[in-house]
């Protein structure tokens, strides 16, 4: 293997291992379903991408290489139906969206200052 192929191989391997870490991480500390399922959708498709596209350039474009490019844009497709899909289900079970946040450049409301009914 040429030391050009085994850099960029090796760099994409490493690439997509961080990105698969940091999926995993921010699955066991965020705080809610939806939080979870943002943090390992976008990280998995960016890790597993990555390491199939070092697939690619191991191998080259036919063959197992090929086979890893139809790998990328499948998970390119079904990832975020999949997120989709667990957000919805999520709400519709009745699992709150926002648990407690407020907006950069709004005042949050005091509960004094809720609507006038006089």
């Amino acid at each position: 293997m040429p030391t050009v192929q085994a850099v960029v191989v090796t760099a994409l391997v490493v690439v997509g291992s961080f990105f698969l870490l940091v999926g995993t991480v921010g699955l066991l500390r965020l705080p809610n379903v939806y939080n979870r399922m943002h943090a390992t959708s976008k990280a998995a498709t960016l890790g597993a991408s990555s390491i199939l596209l070092a697939a690619t350039a191991y191998y080259g474009p036919v063959g197992p290489g090929l086979t890893s490019l139809v790998g990328i844009v499948f998970l390119f497709f079904t990832a975020p139906t999949g997120a989709h899909v667990i957000s919805r289900a999520a709400g519709k079970m009745g699992v709150p969206f926002v648990e407690t946040a407020d907006w950069p450049g709004t005042v949050p409301l005091r509960d004094d200052e809720g609507s006038n009914d006089d």
